[in-house]
C-alpha cells in the first residue's frame, strides 16, 4: 500500500528501525513498465496455496520510465514481421544481439499494445482519408485489435495520448495482483543467495522510505527490474538544471548491481545509450523527426547527415554505417562529427517542419498540429516546454538546438546491456543461450543465478523493447517465475544473515551519522564521514573526465581507464563511510553505491572490449576501429560474492535470423 507524501518533511532515521520479516514464493521487485506487465500477468498462473509480493521504491502510478507520460509506443509491429524486428534491432545494435530473445518478444508485445488500450489509453487512429485523429475521435474508430489503423510515426512506433499512461497501466496491475501483495515506498538494496543452496536467490532486503522500517523477504523465486541508470555521468546542465537528465533520476542501477552481487552474469555492458535530445531541456526528438518530418541542420544551415562527408564517413562503417537505417550510434556519431569539423551547433529544423505540414491544413488543423508540438514535451519533459516558454521559442518561428546528452545505461531503449538470461526452450534456440537450472530445466528469462529473473532494462543484448516490450517480457517472466516456484515447491529458503547482520548492513550509513553528526557543526562537513550528495558529485566528475564523458566527447582511453578504474576502487571503499541523517538520505547513499557498481562494471566492460564497437556512444581511442574478426561476439562477466574476484569473458554470437 503507498504511503502518504510527507508535509512534516524528510522522516529523521533512528539507530533500530521495526523488522518486518516475510515469506513469499514470488518476489517482484519493481514498478515500472515490466513490473506492472509481471504483476499483471501473475495471478493467473499461481496456485491458491502460493504467494506473491512487488516491491516498489516509488507508488506504481508514477514509477518507471513512463512514470512523467509518453506520447508514442516505439514498439508494436502490426503487419510486420517478428523476422524483420530482429533485422531491425539487430542493424541498430551494430549486429551484435539476442535473436531468440527479439524474437521471443516479438511474438507477444502486441498483446500488450492492446491490452492498454482496452484499459482506455488513446492511440492514435488513421481514417480511410488519411487523417489523424487523437483522442476521443481515434478511439470512436475503433480499436487496433479490431483493424482499425494507428497513426505510425516509423515502422515501429504508434502516437499515443500518453500523459496518463503508466496510471492506467498501473491501475490494471494492482487489481489483477491486489493492493494486499504490494509494499510501496520500499527501496530493496541487496539480495541474498541461500544459506545451504549453491548459486540459488533465497530473499531480498531493503527499507521503507517513509518509515524507520527495514524488510527481510524470502522467496522461493523473484524478478528484478528496476529499470537503467542514470546520473553515473555529469549531466550537461549546471546550477538549477544539475540534476536534469533525460532518463529518470530515479533509476540507479539497481536492477545490474543487485544481480551482479549475487553472482548473476553480465552482457554487453559496454553498451551505453547517449541520445540526442533538445539542449538543455532534454526534450525527446523522434516524434520531431517521425511524425514532423523535421530535418536536423548543421550550423551553415545544412542538412549535413545526406552530404559527401556524412557519407564518407558512413562508409567506415559498413554494412551497418551503409544500411537503409542508420542506427542510432552512428547518427549521433555524424553529429559529433560535424561539431568537431567546426559545423556546429546541431539544430532541428521545426520551423520548415511545420511551415511543410501546414500547406495542407486549414488553420483549426495547423492550430493543433502546434498544439501538438508543445504536447509532445508536457507529455514527456515538461522542463523542455518552460525553456521554450523562458527563451522566446515559437517551433513555428524559431529552430532549437539539440545535443548529445550525458550517457545513460539500459536495456529497452536503444541499447542493449544488462544481464545474461536464458532464451526460450525451443528447439530453434541455440543451447549456448539456454540456461538450465538445478532440475535440468531452462526457465526463459531467468539469469545465471537460480531463481533470480530479470526483464525490461535488465534483460542484455535486445535493446528497442520501449515501454510496450518491457511490459510483455514481464508478463514472460512472470509466468516462468510461477512455473519455478511450482517445480520447487519443497524449496525453503534460508538466509546467510542474522536478522541483526541484516539490520546492522541496511542501516548503516544512519548509524555512521549518529555516531559522528556532533563533531561539528554543520552536519554536512564531517572527517568521519561523506553524505551521498558529495559523493555522487565525486562520481559523475570521475567518469565524465575519464570514463568517455561528454567532456572528452565520449572519448576515452585504455590510460584514462585505470585511472578511473583505480578512482571507483578507492570510491567503493569509502562508501563505507556514507552517512545519512534521514530516509531521504539513506535512499541517496543506497542509490550511489549501486551507482558506483554500475558504472564499475561499464567501464569493465569497456577496458576488456578492444575496439569501438559503438562510435557515437563511445570511443576507446586506442582501438578506435570495429574488428569483426576478434570482437563480434558478446562480452560478459561475472563477480563472484565468494572472493570478490571478476571474470570478463567472451561468448559466442549465434544468427538465427537471415539477412
Amino acid at each position: 500500500m503507498a504511503l502518504p507524501n510527507k508535509p512534516e518533511g524528510e522522516r529523521k532515521a533512528v539507530r533500530d528501525p521495526e523488522v518486518d520479516e516475510r515469506e513469499v514464493d514470488v518476489l517482484i521487485v519493481g514498478g515500472g513498465m515490466a513490473a506492472c506487465g509481471a504483476a499483471f500477468e501473475v495471478k493467473k498462473w499461481l496456485g491458491d496455496d502460493q504467494s506473491v509480493l512487488l516491491v516498489d521504491k516509488a507508488a506504481m502510478e508514477r514509477s518507471g520510465a513512463v512514470a512523467q507520460g509518453l506520447s508514442a509506443i516505439n514498439t508494436y509491429l502490426g503487419e510486420n514481421t517478428s523476422d524483420d524486428y530482429v533485422r531491425m534491432v539487430r542493424n541498430d545494435l551494430m549486429g551484435i544481439v539476442r535473436e531468440d530473445l527479439i524474437f521471443d518478444l516479438g511474438t507477444h508485445v502486441d498483446d500488450s499494445v492492446h491490452l492498454f488500450e482496452e484499459w482506455g489509453l488513446p492511440v492514435w487512429k488513421k481514417t480511410d482519408e488519411g487523417k489523424n485523429m487523437d483522442g476521443k475521435k481515434g478511439l470512436k474508430l475503433g480499436t487496433l485489435k479490431s483493424g482499425a489503423q494507428p497513426v505510425r510515426t516509423g515502422k515501429w512506433q504508434i502516437m499515443i495520448n500518453g500523459e496518463s499512461y503508466k496510471r492506467i497501466v498501473a491501475e490494471a496491475a494492482k487489481l489483477a495482483i491486489g493492493e494486499d501483495n504490494i509494499l510501496e515506498r520500499v527501496f530493496i538494496v541487496e539480495l541474498l543467495l541461500d544459506k545451504n543452496k549453491e548459486n540459488q536467490i533465497a530473499g531480498a532486503v531493503g527499507f521503507s522510505v517513509r518509515e524507520n522500517k527495514v524488510f527481510i523477504i524470502k522467496a522461493k523465486t523473484m524478478m528484478v527490474a528496476c529499470g537503467g541508470a542514470v546520473n553515473i555521468y555529469q549531466p550537461r546542465s549546471v546550477g538549477e538544471g544539475k540534476g536534469r537528465a533525460w532518463y529518470p533520476v530515479w533509476n540507479a542501477g539497481s536492477t545490474y548491481t543487485l544481480a551482479m552481487k549475487v553472482g548473476a552474469e553480465l552482457s554487453m555492458m559496454e553498451n551505453r545509450f547517449t541520445p540526442a535530445r533538445f539542449k538543455d531541456g532534454y526534450g525527446p526528438v523522434g516524434a520531431w523527426f517521425l511524425l514532423f518530418k523535421a530535418k536536423a541542420l548543421n550550423g551553415l544551415g545544412e542538412v549535413y547527415v545526406t552530404s559527401d562527408a556524412a557519407k564518407n564517413e558512413l562508409e567506415r562503417y559498413a554494412p551497418y554505417g551503409t544500411a537503409a537505417i542508420t542506427p542510432t550510434c552512428l547518427r549521433n556519431h555524424l553529429m559529433l562529427f560535424e561539431m568537431k569539423e567546426g559545423r556546429g551547433p546541431i539544430q532541428m529544423d521545426t520551423v520548415t517542419a511545420l511551415a511543410e505540414l501546414g500547406k495542407s491544413m486549414d488553420k483549426k488543423e495547423l492550430k493543433h498540429l502546434e498544439s501538438e508540438a508543445w504536447e509532445d514535451f508536457l507529455d514527456m519533459t515538461c522542463g523542455q516546454a518552460n525553456l521554450w516558454c523562458a527563451t522566446n521559442t515559437e517551433p513555428e518561428k524559431k529552430n532549437s538546438e539539440i545535443m548529445p546528452t550525458e550517457p545513460y545505461l539500459l536495456g529497452s531503449h536503444s541499447g542493449c546491456c544488462g544481464l545474461w538470461t536464458s532464451g526460450p526452450d525451443y528447439d530453434w534456440v541455440p543451447d549456448s543461450y539456454k540456461i538450465k537450472a538445478d532440475n535440468g530445466k531452462v526457465y526463459n528469462r531467468m539469469t545465471t543465478v537460480y531463481g533470480l529473473f530479470t526483464s525490461g532494462d535488465g534483460v542484455g543484448c535486445s535493446g528497442h523493447k520501449f515501454s510496450s516490450g518491457s511490459h510483455a517480457e514481464g508478463r514472460v517472466a512472470a509466468k516462468q517465475m510461477v512455473r519455478y516456484a511450482k517445480d520447487h515447491a519443497d524449496y525453503k529458503p534460508e538466509l546467510p544473515m542474522s536478522k541483526e547482520e541484516i539490520v546492522d548492513l541496511v542501516y548503516k550509513p544512519v548509524r555512521v551519522f549518529l555516531d559522528n553528526y556532533e563533531y561539528t557543526t554543520d552536519i554536512d562537513i564531517n572527517p568521519a564521514y561523506i553524505k551521498p550528495s558529495g559523493m555522487a558529485l565525486r562520481l559523475m566528475k570521475a567518469t565524465n573526465e575519464y570514463g568517455a564523458g561528454h567532456q572528452t566527447y565520449y572519448e576515452t582511453t585504455s590510460k584514462m581507464l585505470e585511472i578511473v578504474m583505480d578512482q571507483l576502487r578507492v570510491m567503493r571503499e569509502d562508501c563505507e563511510k556514507l552517512a545519512a541523517g534521514d530516509l531521504h538520505e539513506l535512499m541517496r547513499a543506497w542509490e550511489i553505491y549501486h551507482r558506483i557498481w554500475t558504472v564499475e562494471s561499464h567501464l569493465r566492460h569497456i577496458q576488456y572490449r578492444k575496439e569501438t564497437r559503438y562510435p557515437g556512444f563511445y570511443y576507446q581511442a586506442d582501438y578506435p576501429k570495429q574488428d569483426d574478426e576478434n570482437w563480434f561476439c558478446f562480452t560478459n562477466s561475472k563477480y563472484d560474492p565468494k572472493t570478490g574476484e571478476w571474470d570478463t569473458f567472451k561468448r559466442d554470437y549465434v544468427q538465427i535470423i537471415p539477412d
